[in-house]
C-alpha cells in the first residue's frame, strides 16, 4: 500500500495488536482469469516468533477461493483497524483540507491448505478460543457425526506471512492539530474513540 514514511510503523507488536483487535480481514488473490478475488473472513494470528507470523482461517467448500490458493499460494491479507474523518477545524489556521485517518495492516502470505479433519478441528477450536471460548463445550457435545459433517463443508488454510506493512495514519506530521484532534476523537464514535486511544499509545495526546 502507499506508505508515506511518517505513517510507516515497523514495530511488529503494533501490527500484531491491530490484527488481534480487528481479526475480520480481506483475503485477496487472483482467480483463474487473473482477476482479484476477495473473501472477507476472520483470521487467527499465531506469533511463533518476533518475525514469524502465521494466520489461520477457513472458507466454505463451495467458495472457489481455496482452489485459487491451491493453484497460486501467494496472496495478500488486509486488516483494517479503526478509521474516521478528520475535520480541518482541528487546525489553528484555515488553509487546510479534510482527511481520513486509519490504521491498516497488509500481509503478503504463502498459503497451505488444511483439508484433514483433525487439523480442521484444531483450526476451528483456535477460532472458538479467540471469539467465544464458552462455545467449545457445545461444539464437543454436538457429537462426532455432526462435527464431521460441518468439517467436511469447509477448507482451512494456514497463511505464512512473508512480508508485512503496518500503516498508522494519525496526522503524526501535523503536531499543531493533535490536541484538538484528540479532544474531538475522544468524544466521538467508537472508531473515533479507538483512534484517540491509539494517539495515547503513541504519545500524541499531549501535543499541541
Amino acid at each position: 500500500m502507499y506508505m508515506p514514511p511518517q505513517f510507516n510503523v515497523t514495530d511488529r507488536a503494533v501490527a500484531a495488536q491491530l490484527m488481534r483487535d480487528h481479526p475480520f480481514a480481506s483475503l485477496i488473490s487472483n482467480d483463474d482469469e487473473g482477476l482479484p478475488t476477495v473473501t472477507h473472513l476472520p483470521l487467527v494470528l499465531d506469533e511463533r516468533g518476533p518475525d514469524d507470523f502465521v494466520l489461520f482461517g477457513h472458507c466454505a467448500k463451495p467458495n472457489p477461493h481455496w482452489r485459487h490458493l491451491q493453484a497460486r499460494p501467494r496472496a495478500l491479507v488486509s486488516f483494517l483497524g479503526p478509521h474516521a474523518y478528520l475535520s480541518p477545524s482541528v487546525y489553528p489556521d484555515l488553509a487546510r483540507v479534510p482527511t481520513w485517518n486509519y490504521l491498516a495492516v497488509h500481509c503478503t502470505v504463502e498459503a497451505r491448505l488444511i483439508e484433514e479433519a483433525q487439523e480442521k478441528d484444531t483450526l476451528l477450536k483456535r477460532l472458538i478460543g479467540q471469539h467465544e471460548p464458552a462455545y467449545a463445550q457445545q461444539w464437543r457435545d454436538l457429537g462426532q457425526d455432526f462435527q464431521h459433517k460441518m468439517l467436511n463443508g469447509i477448507v482451512g488454510f494456514e497463511l505464512k506471512v512473508t512480508a508485512l506493512q503496518c500503516k498508522v495514519k494519525l496526522n503524526q506530521h501535523r503536531k499543531e492539530s493533535h490536541a484538538a484532534m484528540f479532544a474531538v476523537y475522544g468524544e466521538g464514535t467508537s472508531d473515533e474513540r479507538a483512534l484517540a486511544d491509539w494517539m495515547l499509545r503513541l504519545g500524541m495526546a499531549g501535543e499541541a
